[in-house]
């Protein structure tokens, strides 16, 4: 009967939680809330108590995300405005050539989107793929869906992203695992997704480059960083933490104490980002000419859309201890077990889910790993599998965007096609890059 009643509580709780974002039009924020909240009276809790595991919930989530989703977004933006996406993206393009230029595109966009916002970069790199469209009158759709795809696998797989962040520290894995296979999974996705797809359908759809003004920040040539600079600036924070991840799991060993030590300080993602951010600080804008109340605007403002994903994600935490403290968690997992379920496979089914319904996939990866994480608690993962199971959400929660998600009103109108066209392009993209994702991420959970 105790089981029932959990249930019964966790699948309001899901139903209360998409009735709010879709019908009612309240912030995921506020929506969360409301449904741990539910779940918790269903489920017999204490009203006190409640509201004591909700304040938990926040505090241990926000502890780790909000500091490092605020770092990240503040040396995203240095790079922005140094006009450092379009020196990848250029110099890309000429090493490989007009020719291969889908392939540059994918790379572009997958090391673009490590620092900056999926929207900002794609609006960043837009003027790029204009341009190739026009040199070489292809459908832009072979230039445009590989960036986007470059975009979206990096966006959802490899932190310091806020998605992959958040998921990782839910679930309870190393940064360093989740970064790791994030970058082998999601190369050959994106190519999948981006670079074959984008060349099947673009000779499917012929599509010419709108005129636009004013979509990109525009930097003089002479005040833009070398490449040699930005792609240098964007591996620090990344290398750091995975040569840490390295030294603490004993893949590389030190027998010096002191310097294993020292190894995990600056690999830590604090650590690693504050070191990063203040190389930025100085070479992508000192020596570029900013002035320093200019920096400080640039890094002020990144934090207004680092601020909504931080609630939103410290709601998702209050969720996932709701479930813990009630018991549903582990009755879930009981319950699994007892079918012979696979937790890999029900992480990423609740994404979809989740993902097709609200739209939002930032939303769709805390809402799904609150629900994944009570399940794993009680079983000895090694941290390669929790890596795997943080990339089976992000995949799930990148399946077939459409109308209920800015991003399909993004590619729509920056594009310059139709709904139709928007659904055979991007949104059949983003579902090819789903599956291939999930199962790249369960062959290599299968093997190790």
């Amino acid at each position: 009967m105790i089981e029932y009643k959990l249930l019964l509580a966790v699948l309001i709780g899901i139903v209360v939680l998409l009735f709010l974002i879709l019908r009612l039009k309240l912030h995921a924020f506020v929506s969360l809330l409301i449904a741990s909240i539910v779940v918790g009276v269903i489920a017999g809790m204490e009203p006190l108590k409640i509201m004591d595991t909700v304040k938990d919930g926040m505090a241990n989530t926000l502890g780790f995300v909000a500091t490092v989703v605020g770092l990240g977004a503040m040396f995203g933006a240095i790079l922005e405005k140094s006009g450092g996406a379009n020196v990848i993206a250029s110099f890309l393009v000429k090493k490989f050539g007009v020719k291969r230029a889908p392939a540059a595109m994918t790379l572009a966009g997958f090391i673009v989107a490590i620092p900056v916002f999926f929207e900002v970069a794609f609006i960043l790199l837009i003027p790029m793929i204009y341009a190739l469209q026009r040199q070489t009158k292809k459908s832009l759709l072979i230039y445009a869906l590989p960036l986007l795809a470059g975009l979206a696998v990096t966006h959802s797989f490899i932190p310091p992203t806020p998605g992959p962040i958040a998921v990782a520290d839910i679930i309870g894995v190393d940064l360093g695992w989740v970064i790791l296979i994030g970058g082998i999974v999601g190369l050959p996705t994106a190519i999948i997704g981006g670079i074959l797809y984008g060349k099947y359908i673009g000779n499917k759809i012929y599509i010419e480059a709108p005129f636009s003004k004013d979509i990109a920040i525009v930097v003089e040539d002479n005040k833009k960083p070398s490449i040699n600079i930005i792609l240098s600036i964007i591996a620090i924070p990344m290398v750091l933490i995975l040569f840490s991840t390295f030294v603490s799991s004993g893949i590389i060993n030190f027998q010096n104490e002191t310097v294993k030590n020292i190894i995990r300080l600056i690999g830590h993602p604090f650590s690693a980002l504050i070191i990063a951010n203040m190389i930025a600080w100085y070479i992508l804008g000192i020596k570029q000419g900013f002035t320093k109340e200019q920096l400080l605007d640039i890094t002020t403002k990144s934090m207004a859309p680092a601020g909504m994903i931080i609630l939103i994600t410290g709601a998702g935490g209050a969720f996932k201890q709701i479930l813990v403290d009630t018991g549903a968690g582990t009755m879930i997992a009981e319950s699994l077990v007892n079918v012979g379920f696979p937790v890999l496979l029900f992480s990423y089914i609740v994404a979809v889910l989740i993902r097709v319904i609200q739209g939002s996939a930032t939303v769709a990866m805390i809402t799904a790993a609150g629900l994944v994480a009570p399940l794993i608690s009680g079983v000895e993962y090694n941290n390669l599998n929790l890596a795997c199971i943080v990339i089976s959400i992000a995949s799930g929660a990148t399946f077939m965007s459409h109308v209920n998600d800015s991003g399909f009103w993004l590619v729509n109108q920056f594009l310059g096609i139709t709904e139709k066209q928007t659904f055979k392009t991007w949104t059949i993209m983003t579902g090819i890059l789903s599956v291939s994702g999930f199962v790249f991420a369960s062959i290599i959970n299968t093997i190790f």
